[in-house]
């Protein structure tokens, strides 16, 4: 039974860490190579993909999306989509797709003559399942070696969520020791007398005339 539990309690955090490590922003130092639009097909990955423009018909079974793609400053390659999220989730209520664009599309550089930039982005890339993380924003900074940042962000979030827990779990816990706790207690101590009662019936059935 402990095993199950501790199965369970581990699957429950490794859920919550994906979640948190998909929404929240993160930062890349790239190089831009080049940006372009494609008509994607959302199909069983569609979770993994944001809403059409704000402003354009969502019900299209596919649509078109801009992408970025990167080079980072250790070589390998990484793609960026550049979708809006508006009002839905995550809370990023970015609406300037096209603006980032442009700005992705004039900032392309050479491996001959270099220019970084941080991108803001959040989402996984993985090539199994045809998922790309979603540009944010783009901003220059000096070197492939600049500063990400120190991200405020995610560190308020972390510790309000952990907070918001360890309060539930101190409730929890009070509450289960002032209610749940005596409950089985004495439900215990009645099957207990119930057990004694019947072993004793037992005993006197068995016990010589």
């Amino acid at each position: 039974m402990a095993i199950i539990k501790w199965i369970f309690w581990i699957t429950i955090w490794v859920l919550v860490a994906a979640f948190f490590h998909y929404t929240l922003p993160q930062v890349d130092i790239v190089r831009i190579t080049d940006t372009y639009e494609k008509r994607v097909d959302p199909g069983e990955n569609s979770l993994f993909w944001a809403q059409a423009d704000v402003g354009t018909d969502g019900t299209l079974a596919n649509r078109d999306v801009f992408f970025i793609q990167t080079r980072r400053a250790k070589g390998d390659v990484m793609v960026y989509r550049n979708e809006d999220t508006g009002w839905g989730w995550p809370p990023y209520f970015k609406f300037d797709t096209s603006n980032l664009q442009a700005e992705a599309a004039d900032a392309k550089s050479t491996e001959a003559s270099p220019e970084w930039y941080a991108i803001k982005h959040y989402g996984w890339r993985n090539e199994f399942l045809t998922t790309f993380p979603n540009a944010i924003s783009i901003r220059r900074v000096e070197g492939p070696d600049a500063s990400k940042g120190i991200p405020w962000m995610n560190i308020i979030i972390i510790t309000l969520f952990l907070a918001i827990v360890y309060a539930i779990w101190v409730r929890w816990r009070r509450f289960r020791r002032a209610r749940i706790d005596p409950t089985l207690e004495a439900i215990e101590d009645d099957l207990y007398q119930k057990r004694q009662g019947v072993s004793r019936w037992f005993e006197k059935r068995r016990a010589p005339k």
